[in-house]
């Protein structure tokens, strides 16, 4: 009894300290914004702050009982090896750390604050915690001390190797990237390069069938990322597949920007890329209208591009694809946490006349968005258990990372995800015209992952609310990328549909239909729909002396590293 009095009253002790220190935190936070008028006051709801003192006492004191009699065990994957069961310090000391981030990150739900702030706090408190968990060092880890003793040491050895490798390359292995090598055993569907400039390759791929559609197909990729993540390998390749189909099909393959380019604008990659490799393939195939894709980042540039062709009086595109891409920036879900007024100020002054934004620093963010899953998982699987990752090639993909031009980079962020401009008609002009969405009358497949934490899935769906042509929203399961690259073959995962749009998603849902497998095949069927009659397939790449082959795919921007 005298154990649990102690106990429970160094619980209690240990709660207010929590409580104090968050306090303080919050004051330090807050100090900084004064004088700004950045952040609001911030205190904790009473009531909530009440109801989480005594859960934190009464799971405190249920965690003692267990210890008591009996090693506490967790179903967090960090502490799930029977190596932290079998260590009675190590399994408390895992179900402590465990129970003080619940507390924390209720803390910052007990926040008095606007919903910004408290989505900053919360993400603040999930780094932090992610970065302090016993998994992260040798002192606490009980599968890496087991592993150490096992080996006899060599698994301690083999961690610093990877260590030092890791500084050497600049970012922490995903994969074996020596596995893996850009149009050896990635990148490897058949084509050339049939055009380029100082922003982008054009490659065309060679036809699989012997009649092709007599519209030609346009893959925009997002630039912040290479292009062969839509053609990984034969059996995963997006790419493939379209040709596959039928399609003559062209790819835009993003230069990866040095210092040459550091002045490059959102208008030079809608006029001088987007909207010139849609001239280049209709100057090649001789087709009136051609169809176009747009993934991420390149759905909002097609979509930018088609809206400044619109104003022109031009119609080259007869349907277009948006893959997990943002034209309604009203939903960016964990992104939003970064930006505000005066984060894109000072990017506009640090970049928007010049400058790069490095490769590494958008690697880096998109990692941390989910930090025990892409950061801390590899540094304890590569340092403490000297671990060589397994090869995967999404995840080599991931690591290959690119540059941005500043001023295009500045431009984007305020007049996507801090104004959402594009969605305003008239309100943002783009090579020398009014960027108006509601022009564009085109037939659109839409196509959004349920799980995705770069593009929202409610913010795929906004699309359908400012696009005034026959449309058509799928979503499939997974994420930003898993849920794209998600082949028939494989028969995984499954997608939902409804032919009705109404205003929301959450009310689109409630009418949609749930089909297993890939929608690779529904897309398919509704492309062909926009793709014209059967004509036979090009015997050679390009035509004539201006636009010959330049190189084998995947050409060189692509194998350019950041």
């Amino acid at each position: 009894m005298n154990s649990d009095a102690n106990w429970l009253g160094q619980a209690q002790q240990f709660q207010g300290e929590l409580t104090q220190r968050w306090q303080q935190a919050l004051q330090s936070f807050q100090q900084a914004g004064e004088g700004a008028g950045a952040l609001p006051g911030l205190g904790f709801a009473p009531d909530k702050l009440k109801a989480l003192q005594e859960a934190y006492v009464r799971e405190a004191t249920e965690l003692w009982n267990q210890g008591l009699t009996g090693n506490p065990l967790s179903g967090d994957k960090r502490f799930a090896n029977d190596a932290w069961s079998r260590n009675p310090v190590a399994a408390f000391s895992a179900a402590v750390y465990l129970l003080n981030a619940r507390t924390l990150l209720g803390l910052a739900e007990a926040t008095d604050a606007d919903p910004k702030t408290k989505a900053r706090l919360r993400f603040a408190v999930e780094q932090w915690m992610a970065a302090s968990a016993p998994s992260n060092f040798m002192a606490l880890n009980a599968e890496a001390q087991q592993k150490a003793i096992e080996s006899k040491g060599e698994s301690i050895a083999k961690g610093m190797q990877n260590l030092l490798a890791d500084i050497q390359q600049g970012h922490v292995s995903m994969t074996d990237e020596s596995a893996f090598e850009v149009g050896r055993n990635v990148a490897t569907t058949e084509g050339a390069v049939v055009f380029e400039n100082e922003l982008f390759q054009l490659i065309e791929y060679k036809p699989l069938t012997k009649q092709v559609h007599e519209r030609p197909f346009l893959f925009i990729p997002p630039c912040i990322n290479k292009f062969y993540i839509l053609d990984l390998q034969p059996e995963n390749s997006l790419i493939r597949y379209v040709v596959e189909q039928g399609h003559r099909t062209f790819v835009v393959s993003w230069r990866n920007p040095d210092a040459s380019l550091d002045g490059k604008t959102w208008d030079d990659y809608i006029e001088d890329a987007a909207i010139k490799a849609i001239s280049v393939v209709q100057d090649i195939t001789g087709a009136r209208q051609i169809n176009a894709l747009g993934f991420c980042v390149g759905g909002t540039i097609l979509g930018t591009a088609l809206s400044v062709l619109a104003a022109r009086g031009e119609k080259p595109v007869a349907s277009a694809t948006f893959l997990t891409a943002l034209l309604d920036f009203g939903d960016t879900g964990i992104l939003d946490l970064f930006i505000d007024e005066n984060f894109v100020k000072f990017r506009e002054m640090q970049m928007g006349q010049g400058g790069m934004l490095k490769g590494q620093e958008l690697a880096s963010t998109f990692s941390f968005l989910r930090p025990n899953d892409l950061v801390w998982n590899y540094v304890v699987g590569n340092y403490l258990k000297g671990e060589t990752p397994p090869p995967f090639d999404l995840l080599y993909w991931n690591s290959d990372s690119t540059n941005l031009p500043g001023p295009m980079y500045a431009w984007y962020l305020r007049n996507t995800y801090l104004e959402n401009n594009l969605i305003k008609p008239g309100k943002c002009t783009v090579a020398g015209q009014k960027v108006d969405l509601g022009k564009l009358d085109l037939p659109v497949y839409i196509y959004g992952s349920r799980e995705d934490h770069i593009v929202p899935i409610t913010g795929a769906y906004g699309s359908t609310r400012h696009l005034p042509g026959k449309k058509r929203f799928v979503m499939g399961a997974s994420g930003h990328i898993a849920g794209v690259i998600n082949p028939p073959a494989k028969n995984k995962r499954s997608y939902w549909t409804n032919d009705k749009l109404p205003k929301s998603h959450e009310e689109w849902l409630k009418g949609a239909k749930e089909h297993p497998g890939s929608w690779w095949p529904d897309w398919a069927a509704w492309l062909k729909g926009h793709a014209g009659k059967q004509v036979a397939a090009p015997k050679s790449y390009g035509k004539g002396v201006k636009y010959k082959a330049i190189e084998a795919a995947p050409g060189r921007y692509v194998k350019v590293k950041a």
